[in-house]
């Protein structure tokens, strides 16, 4: 009897499909895509996404408590009223029973557990927390779960997913108020959605003998008119005061069905200049002032926002690579905090004088960095051979 439930269960969830398909479970959204869109050589492929970790790839049961939901965000496949959607929903324990079906057979090796919203954000994160605690205090696993918030859950609900998960998601959609407005007319921006990535930083500074979920949100990219500065200056935001692992950017999609179905499909080029500009603002310690935007409020396109900012910045003023400071060599195009550390470390050595020392040390391409730089005082040649 209680194989051939499971046998259900995992039927079911093999129907719900690719159901979080833009939904980021780890760090390389980009590699979850494109690795979900070629067929895996186990079951419930749609339903798996693979985590680049130091370790190498790791499957993740990536999927839904429910399909169903009340919520009518605009670009959403769930929207309440689309009939083109399949509408499945889980209990809790059949949920974790086919996770833990899953994971025994060596088929996955995670969870990030989504859900709509059905009879309000409290009843569903119970669902989701029900089932996270089977997991990890019946079944006993100890791997990595990702957990979604709904919107405006209690305190207490946040702090016991935080518990349970090893990373939490709080999907703010837009960066405003106004934005969000357009996007998910009954979703409240600062009361349901920002408050919870507050109340996530309040619960880790008072707590900190506990081993507590790391936070991560999600932005919708170019349905509604949102600019790149509007994104930057919230997730610049979100670093600072929330200090968020992560923040992502997914370009809006148009879902047949949805009152957005018209609308054109963001570029991801422009996705990919959100991201690099995050990672300057995150990792780098820029200030949201120093990205280049243009007069419209986004950036450009076709250069890289470093290079774009360096070309305006370094060419008069090259960086003098035997004198500059950490700060000053990661503004330099190509060079990262690996190749700073490098450049450091080999100058207490001896001198760097060509771009084949720079290569030597580890710079990987040291000819895109020769007209931002001085070497001794020079400028290096620009076409230089080094291979």
């Amino acid at each position: 009897m209680a194989g051939r439930l499971v046998s259900e269960t995992l039927t079911k969830l093999s129907q719900m499909g690719d159901v979080t398909l833009h939904e980021p479970a780890g760090d390389s959204p980009h590699s979850e895509r494109a690795r979900r869109r070629r067929k895996q050589e186990f079951n419930f492929s749609d339903c798996i996404a693979s985590l680049q970790t130091p370790r190498g790839p790791k499957p993740v049961l990536k999927t839904m408590m429910t399909t169903a939901c009340e919520r009518n965000c605009h670009y959403c496949v769930f929207r309440a009223g689309r009939a083109k959607t399949k509408r499945v929903t889980f209990k809790p324990d059949e949920m974790a029973s086919a996770f833990d079906t899953l994971e025994s057979a060596g088929k996955v090796d995670g969870l990030f557990l989504s859900s709509g919203i059905v009879k309000g954000s409290v009843t569903t994160q119970d669902k989701i927390i029900d089932t996270a605690d089977i997991i990890r205090n019946r079944q006993g696993y100890r791997g990595y779960i990702h957990l979604k918030i709904m919107p405006g859950i209690e305190y207490d609900q946040l702090f016991r997913s935080m518990q349970l998960a090893d990373r939490i998601s709080v999907n703010l959609e837009a960066p405003t108020t106004a934005r969000l407005a357009a996007l998910a007319p009954k979703k409240v921006f600062v009361e349901e959605l920002v408050q919870m990535l507050q109340w996530a930083q309040h619960i880790r500074q008072n707590h900190q003998n506990q081993r507590l979920a790391s936070s991560v949100t999600q932005f919708v990219v170019g349905a509604v008119g949102d600019t790149d500065l509007e994104l930057m200056s919230m997730s610049d935001k979100l670093y600072s005061q929330a200090k968020l692992a992560r923040v992502y950017y997914s370009g809006f999609s148009p879902v047949p069905g949805t009152p957005f179905e018209g609308l054109p499909p963001s570029e991801a080029i422009r996705e990919f200049r959100l991201y690099q500009s995050s990672f300057l603002l995150r990792d780098y310690r820029w200030d949201v002032e120093e990205l280049p935007f243009l007069r419209d409020g986004n950036l450009r396109t076709d250069v890289d926002p470093k290079q774009a900012w360096a070309d305006i910045h370094l060419l008069h003023q090259p960086v003098e690579i035997m004198l500059a400071e950490r700060e000053q060599l990661l503004r330099v195009p190509g060079i990262g905090p690996v190749g700073a550390d490098a450049i450091i470390r080999s100058r207490r050595r001896g001198t760097l004088s060509e771009l084949l020392h720079l290569k030597q040390i580890g710079i990987r391409t040291p000819g895109r960095l020769a007209k931002y730089i001085l070497l001794n005082g020079r400028q290096p040649a620009r076409q230089l051979n080094l291979f």
